[in-house]
């Protein structure tokens, strides 16, 4: 029986390449394409994929999206595929309910790796992005050992607070005294965001807190001295 693949991705030159490279696939049944969010859920209307290829960061979707088709048929999986080189856009993803992740970079054969051990029930990570996320100290053990909620991660606006002031580049105590909170309850905060966030020191709140759009660059200058 072969997979039936949806590609969801608004660029049709890599629309043209996937299609390309499953024509010599008799194991995969490509169903078509979607260029934007509405369009892949009005597929869904009449097509029943087991896989759709997807980018999220492609023009006209959204990661949101994920809940909308996972609505309509929970069996249906997802493959995610990135031109982005970082391993929060890929944690991200995965803790949206994306079961597998390869790069735009990757070769044909694991692509189709990753399709067909993802319609099997199996996650599947490209060796490059597997290396980053441990360059980012994101915790690639956490996706291997175990299934991610497909539930977004829940950060309380205090916690939201506390990030942004860390990738800012304030110390606990500065940061306890600009919030009128003690060293210990900074501290808890910290130890809640990183767990919750699977990495592992500041520097990775910092890189989060970066590709998130919490701060800029620019922060890291002419911080204020708190006494």
């Amino acid at each position: 029986m072969s997979v039936k693949l949806i590609i969801a991705d608004s660029s049709e030159l890599f629309q043209l390449g996937i299609e390309l490279i499953l024509q010599k696939q008799d194991n995969i049944e490509l169903l078509g394409a979607a260029n934007s969010d509405e369009e892949l859920l009005k597929m869904l209307e009449t097509q029943t994929p087991n896989v759709i290829l997807f980018d999220y960061h492609a023009k006209d979707f959204t990661i949101e999206v994920i809940g909308k088709v996972k609505q309509i048929n929970r069996q249906i999986k997802f493959v995610g595929i990135t031109g982005e080189k970082t391993g929060g856009v890929v944690l991200k993803g995965v803790r949206n309910g994306i079961k597998s992740y390869v790069k735009k970079e990757c070769s044909a054969s694991e692509i189709v790796e990753a399709i067909l051990e993802t319609a099997k029930g199996n996650k599947f990570f490209c060796g490059d992005l597997m290396e980053q996320m441990r360059n980012e100290n994101v915790s690639v053990e956490n996706i291997e050992k175990e299934a991610m909620s497909c539930e977004p991660i829940s950060l309380s606006d205090r916690e939201l607070e506390i990030i942004k002031m860390i990738a800012e580049g304030y110390t606990n105590a500065q940061i306890a005294a600009l919030l009128y909170i003690s060293n210990h309850t900074v501290n808890t905060h910290r130890k809640n965001v990183m767990k919750k966030l699977g990495i592992n020191n500041t520097a990775g709140i910092v890189m989060m807190a970066v590709k998130s759009g919490l701060v800029t660059p620019n922060h890291y200058l002419g911080l204020p001295e708190i006494g």
